[in-house]
């Protein structure tokens, strides 16, 4: 009964899709969040959800000019909770679109679009279910949680991590819908390390280079010695989870995504700066990664110049046991809908998810898109993964909380 109702959806489901992506919530700075919010709102209301908006407080927003909000809904009382979650802001479209990032496209059974994928193909997928349930009349043995937030392009902080630490929601059992794939669940993610070394020179004229010490040219020193002595060493750990690609399986160094300094062509540099990308296996320690680049910068010694390492953001890997219950109840939902059994793999990336695997709530990643298009220009998300996703979900409320029509 339910499968067909999604069935007839379908057009519900790219109208939701379209309207989503047409909100440009670009991420920085945080675009849009406001009318994301209220459109949510009056969705989930008008399906019959129990809704508030919880804004997250400016200590942690830091930006009194681009507020954020948290969209939560619930249906159902008591317990167990399932909750479902995806993020609304997106990474700025960039180059190289055929088309408007903001103005979505429908062709051949895809909707193309900024997010379309990275997630709102999942906020789809999750609003279809949701329907579908509603409009079936459906009863629970306990509450279906669904909750919308901003910022996982940033870190999350205002967002799951705000919702999760102060308690607005405490599942028992959590699936955020990342792009992970119908054929595929991610049940943890890899850690973060990321640090800043700053070099300081003396700045000078550029005709009498003399005269200065060349920030520049000590921080190509620095980096230098990390790709060729600290990056092997790091690039030779390597996990025992299944990353969906070998090469995934290992620690990584990655420098310069960010790289400032110099004022002027003629002006010897007084101050560089880079950035370093350090991910971590579930088997290292974020803390002990971020150290041992403190330890090799701080032994690097260059006359005249100051050497120092910000911490950025340092995280943990998070990982679940694959035969956790919610993971079997997915497997089993997927096999059901598409007659295939997902893998159980890690991802590469941070996601939002491991908000809620700190607090010991049974979650994944379980999601429709495509995670090699997410960021790229001309992203997209399939629809037919979109509606089987919201059968799986159906199924898996069905199993996790109980669905009585």
């Amino acid at each position: 009964m339910l499968d067909s109702k999604i069935d007839e959806l379908r057009n519900f489901s790219i109208k939701i899709l379209s309207d989503l992506i047409s909100f440009p919530t670009v991420n920085p700075p945080g675009e849009s969040y406001r009318e994301i919010s209220e459109y949510l709102s009056n969705l989930l209301s008008e399906i019959g959800f129990y809704v508030e908006v919880v804004q997250a407080p400016d200590s942690i927003v830091k930006d009194p000019d681009h507020p954020r909000y948290n969209v939560i809904a619930r249906m159902g009382s008591g317990r167990p909770v399932l909750h479902f979650n995806g993020h609304y802001d997106v990474v700025p479209a960039g180059s190289g679109w055929k088309m408007d990032p903001f103005k979505p496209f429908v062709a051949g059974g895809l909707v193309y679009g900024r997010g379309a994928s990275d997630m709102k193909g999942g906020m789809a997928a999750i609003i279809t279910a949701a329907k579908a349930l509603a409009d079936s009349n459906a009863r629970f043995g306990g509450t279906l949680e669904l909750s919308f937030t901003p910022d996982e392009e940033t870190g999350g902080e205002a967002g799951v991590a705000y919702i999760v630490e102060k308690g607005m929601v405490k599942p028992d059992f959590a699936v955020v819908a990342e792009p992970s794939g119908v054929d595929n669940i991610w049940i943890g993610n890899k850690g973060t390390a990321w640090l800043m070394v700053e070099v300081y020179g003396k700045q000078a004229h550029g005709s009498t280079p003399w005269r200065g010490v060349n920030a520049f040219e000590a921080m190509v020193h620095v980096a230098d010695r990390m790709l060729r002595e600290l990056k092997p060493i790091v690039e030779e750990k390597k996990s025992r989870y299944d990353y969906g690609d070998p090469r995934g399986a290992r620690a990584t160094l990655m420098l310069g995504g960010e790289v400032r300094g110099g004022a002027k062509v003629n002006i010897v540099p007084g101050y560089c700066s880079f950035t370093i990308d350090r991910r971590v296996l579930p088997e290292e320690s974020s803390e002990e990664a971020a150290r041992e680049i403190e330890d090799f910068v701080n032994r690097i010694k260059i006359p005249d110049v100051d050497l120092r390492v910000k911490r950025l953001s340092v995280q943990d890997a998070s990982v679940v046991d694959p035969e956790l219950e919610i993971v079997k109840v997915a497997v089993r939902s997927a096999e059901d809908v598409l007659g295939i059994k997902p893998r159980r793999t890690v991802c590469m990336g941070g996601l939002d998810t491991r908000f809620f695997q700190r607090k010991g709530i049974q979650a994944i990643t379980y999601g429709p898109g495509i995670s090699e298009v997410a960021h790229m220009a001309d992203e997209y998300v399939r629809v037919d993964d979109i509606l089987s996703m919201a059968k799986i979900y159906c199924r898996m409320a069905s199993s996790l909380i109980g669905v009585y029509l």
